[in-house]
This record gives C-alpha cells, sequence and structure tokens, in this order.
C-alpha cells in the first residue's frame, strides 16, 4: 500500500490540518534569522535562573562566527560540538552555521578514541567543548586530528557561581584554547560575512550510535533539518505561547529537531538545565512550567521512579512524546496516572532526522492484540513508508517485514561512504533495519531490529516482546532481552532485569511470570538481576553489550 496516496489514517485529523506541508525557509539559518527579526526579545533560553533572548544569542553567535573566521573556519569546514545541555550549544550551532560551517554532533559521554573517531571521521578544523571535557578527555587527542582551533565553555556561563544544582563544578583553561565568552566579546558587535547556504547544504552531521558498528555521519541538510521542525510545530500544534523542555540531550537527532530547531521555528523558549537527573529535571520543571517535552522512555521511567514525583507539579506538560527506544503501555498508564499527560510514541532515526511516524496529537495509540505492542503512530507528512519481505517486495498489511522509509527527512548518505549510503538508502529510500507491520487502518507497529531477532529451536522471538511482558510484573524497572547461546537449542531467550526501588523478585520468579504470559519458546530461560540496564545517552539498550556478557 502507498502510504501517501492512499490514507487511511486522514480522518484521525481535524479538520484543516494539511496532509503535506511545504519547506517554508531555504535554511536552517534562514529559520533562525526570521525568529530573530519577528521575536528579537522573546526569551530563547531559560538555563536555571538565567535566561537569553532571541536578539542575545543572535549576537552571541554573530560574534563567535566572526572569531571562528578568524580562527581559520571557512565555508564547508566542519565544527565539533562536545557539548551537554547548555546554551553555548544553541550559541555555537548557529554560529557554525553563521560561518558557513557544518556542526558536527559529539556525544559528551565519548572517551577519547571514541571522540578522535568523529574527529576524524568529520575532519573537523574546530572543536567547541565544555572545558571539563576538554581538560579530561579530548585535550589527549585533539593534537593528532585536523582541529586547529578549540573553544571551551563552562556549564557555569549565563549563571551564577552559586547556582546549587551546578556545585563542585569548577572552570577550567587549557592551554591553547579560547574561552567562548572572552572570543565573542573580542568581536562583539561584529556581523560574519553573508554565506549562502540552502536546502541541500549539510546543516550537521549526527553520529549513528554505533551499537551495530562503527559510527557513520549522517548528513542531515538543512531542508531535513526545516522540513522536521515544521513537522513537530504542526503535529503537535505548537506555538508562541508554548515552551520546550529539553529532556533529550541536544547532541542527539531527537535534542536537535524536536527541542533546538522546533524552538527556533515556534519561536518558544528553550528550557535547559546541563545534564539529565531525575531530581533535578522533576525540579526543573515545576519551576519553569514547559508545556511540551520529547525524550526516551527511559528518561520517563526515571521521572517515575524517582521519590519527588510524588510531589512535584508537572501539570504544565501538555504535550508529551516520546520516541528512541519502545514504550512499554504498562510505562504510558503509570506516567499519566501520575502526571496527568498521555506518553504519545513518535519514531524516527538518525537518518530521518528525528520524526517519520508519530501518533497524532488527539489520539491514544492503538496496541497490538497479539504482542502486546504499542503502535508508533502512522507516517508524518509527505512521508511514504512502506514494509518489504526479504525479497525487497512490499507485504500486506498485518506481514511483518522491514520498514523502508522515503521523505523529505531523509538524508542523501554518509559522510564519505559511497558504499554505505548505497547499502542503507538506494534510490534515495532507507532501509531503516526495523522490523514491523501496518494494520489495515494504516497504523505501524514496530517490532524489534533485525539484528535482535532470536532463533530458539527455530521459532523467532523478538526481544521487544519479552521485555513488555518483564514490564507488567510490579517490581521491574527495567528490562532488557537477547539471544544468548545454547547446545540444545541453538539460541536461547535471557532477560536482564533492574528492579524498582524497595521491590523484590528473584529469577526463578520473573520467569514464572513470563511463562505464564507466553507462548513456551518466548519466554526468558534465563534471567540475570542487575542494578542498571546499559543504554546509550539517548535511551536505546546496547544489546550487543549484553549479548557479550550474557554469552
Amino acid at each position: 500500500m502507498d502510504t501517501r496516496t492512499e490514507r487511511p489514517w486522514v480522518a484521525l485529523y481535524d479538520e484543516g490540518l494539511p496532509a503535506e506541508i511545504e519547506l517554508e525557509h531555504p535554511s536552517a539559518l534562514a529559520m533562525f534569522e526570521q525568529t530573530v527579526r519577528r521575536g528579537a526579545e522573546r526569551p530563547a533560553i531559560r538555563y536555571f535562573d538565567a535566561e537569553l533572548t532571541w536578539a542575545e544569542v543572535d549576537r552571541l553567535s554573530d560574534a563567535l562566527a566572526v572569531g571562528l573566521q578568524e580562527l581559520g573556519v571557512a565555508q564547508g569546514d566542519r565544527v565539533g560540538l562536545y557539548l551537554q545541555n547548555v546554551p553555548a550549544f544553541v550559541i555555537a550551532m548557529v554560529a557554525a552555521w553563521k560561518a558557513g560551517a557544518i556542526m558536527v554532533s559529539v556525544n559528551p559521554m565519548y572517551k577519547a578514541r571514541e571522540v578522535r573517531e568523529i574527529l576524524d571521521d568529520s575532519g573537523a578544523t574546530a572543536l567547541v567543548a565544555l572545558d571539563t571535557l576538554y581538560a579530561d578527555v579530548a585535550a589527549d587527542v585533539v593534537s593528532q586530528t585536523s582541529v586547529r582551533a578549540v573553544v571551551t565553555t563552562s556549564p557555569l556561563d549565563f549563571v551564577p557561581d552559586a547556582t546549587p544544582a551546578l556545585q563542585g563544578i569548577e572552570r577550567r583553561r587549557c592551554e591553547g584554547t579560547h574561552d567562548l565568552l572572552e572570543l565573542a566579546g573580542e568581536h562583539d558587535g561584529r556581523e560574519p560575512a553573508a554565506v549562502d547556504l540552502g536546502p541541500d547544504d549539510v546543516a550537521f552531521l549526527t553520529y549513528t550510535s554505533g551499537t551495530t558498528g562503527p559510527p557513520k555521519g549522517a548528513m542531515n541538510t538543512h531542508r531535513n533539518v526545516v522540513f522536521n521542525a515544521q513537522v513537530y510545530r504542526d503535529w503537535m500544534r505548537l506555538g508562541a505561547d508554548d515552551s520546550n523542555f529539553a529532556a533529550a540531550p541536544l547532541f542527539h537527532i531527537t535534542g536537535l529537531i524536536g527541542h533546538v530547531a522546533l524552538s527556533m521555528l515556534a519561536p518558544m523558549p528553550l528550557v535547559l538545565f546541563h545534564r539529565f537527573e531525575p531530581g533535578l529535571a522533576l525540579e526543573i520543571a515545576e519551576r519553569h512550567r514547559p508545556t511540551f517535552t520529547i525524550a526516551a522512555i527511559t528518561a520517563f521511567i526515571a521521572l517515575l521512579n524517582h521519590p519527588d514525583s510524588k510531589t512535584r507539579d508537572l501539570s504544565s506538560l501538555r504535550t508529551v512524546y516520546s520516541g528512541g527506544a519502545p514504550i512499554p503501555a504498562a510505562t504510558v498508564e503509570a506516567f499519566e496516572e501520575r502526571f496527568g499527560a498521555y506518553v504519545h510514541n513518535i519514531y524516527g532515526l538518525t537518518e530521518t532526522t528525528s520524526p517519520s511516524h508519530a501518533v497524532p496529537l488527539d489520539r491514544r495509540a492503538p496496541v497490538d492484540e497479539s504482542s502486546g505492542a504499542l503502535s508508533v503512530g502512522v507516517p508524518v507528512f509527505n512521508t511514504v513508508v512502506k514494509v518489504v519481505g526479504e525479497d525487497g517486495e512490499e507485504l500486506a498489511p498485518g506481514e511483518v517485514g522491514e520498514f523502508v522509509t522515503s521523505g523529505p527527512q531523509v538524508v542523501p548518505g554518509y559522510w564519505e561512504k559511497p558504499e554505505e549510503t548505497e547499502h542503507a538508502l538506494p534510490g534515495g529510500a532507507l532501509r531503516t533495519g526495523d522490523v514491523g507491520f501496518m494494520d489495515a487502518d494504516g497504523w505501524f507497529y514496530l517490532v524489534d531490529r533485525k539484528k535482535d531477532q532470536i532463533n530458539a529451536s527455530g521459532y523467532k522471538v523478538w526481544p521487544r516482546e519479552v521485555e513488555d511482558v518483564l514490564y507488567g510484573h510490579p517490581a521491574v524497572r527495567e528490562a532488557a532481552v537477547v539471544g544468548v547461546p545454547d547446545e540444545y537449542r541453538g539460541e536461547t531467550v535471557k532477560a536482564f532485569v533492574s528492579l524498582k526501588e524497595g521491590q523484590s523478585a528473584d529469577a526463578d520468579a520473573l520467569i514464572a511470570f513470563c511463562k505464564d504470559r507466553m507462548a513456551a519458546y518466548k519466554y526468558p530461560r534465563q534471567v540475570e538481576i542487575i542494578d542498571e540496564v546499559p543504554k546509550t545517552a539517548t535511551g536505546k539498550i546496547l544489546r550487543r553489550e549484553l549479548r557479550e556478557h550474557g554469552g
């Protein structure tokens, strides 16, 4: 079924909501510049007790762009950002664009080897980093890369040093680096030379998480960025009266689009708080009263399990979405009961510049009766998604196959990797590697990653289904399921489980719980209780680590 020409879900939308949207701006920089023109004095960033207007972000990014150009950054160069969720992230990203450069997103959890890998692959000539991250990690490898200029910033910038949440953090200054605020101050009031950025120029490189191998730099173009910023705004009906709670990390595609780009477009204030910690997140949300957020479901689980969740007021959060990892239905119900907001599913990849599917705002995701999985939604505006079999043929509704996605949000390829691009994006359509199905009404359901399927005695088991059952146990906080070698079955199902504080359950009890609720070949034969399920910074379970540990 061509999901653009045959739209069984069109009736889900209120009358007047368009089925397709046109690109409003030629570039993400033009999108930012329009916001400055129409709302210069409106708040752009709220960071603890500090507030920056769009005019201030504009002035600072102008000055930083001039500084970067004088440090040798030229049109088409790459500028790495090795930062947490601090105001400097937004300022430096816009400054990179104003200098005509491509921003390169570097995970702040990365260690020296991983940082070097990203800098080498991208060929970055400049790096903007937190002073602590540079001093403790990047300084050891930057001299071995193409980076020639380093600019550092501190989490303490823009706020008093006495800010309680940042106690214990000290400013660090490393030899040979430039301080961001000092560099901007030296060029205050100056504007960079004009650059010509078009829709098909690369706005930033976002590196895949590397859960299946070495990271690859997805080339997210200005067209990709602007389009999906519009998707967020229109799909979720957000505007200047809203505010955006940055629960997702800004280095990740969800934070880049669902937080930064969306806030630029709406425009709306972006609420930042350095890094996600559930107690702090609850405090900041209560203080700043944001209306919208998006994050991995693991972040919402952490909020639910924090003792302050019973006393903090999060009633301002009217619109809540979650992507990046499967959502257990039990968690959605618990979050709504505790905080009053229904968590809508959203689905996309780094290569789709965030969403390709989402649950419409006024609807609740249906649940697949056979697996208990929540729908990830329906394709967003202008987007075609097909479910294909092993032979590449499109499958009928209800049949399980791989999602193949086409639309304005799909990247043109991977940075300097033509063979990888051709394999993943033949003809421009993205082979996602995600397996699922579409029902007769057009709702899509994600089953699992192709590589994670478990083959137990010839029976196919999807980890997601077993995890959803485990989440139904009252003691289970997080669950992750992998296949491990088994002499008799070839592979068998093993679950790794962390428990809620104050709750107890042993392996036998959890196995029995699943056995009562699943076919004999599906329930886990092994359960290991662990303190934390290993995840990427964006909440994706690192099943590869678990397989290595459990095998």
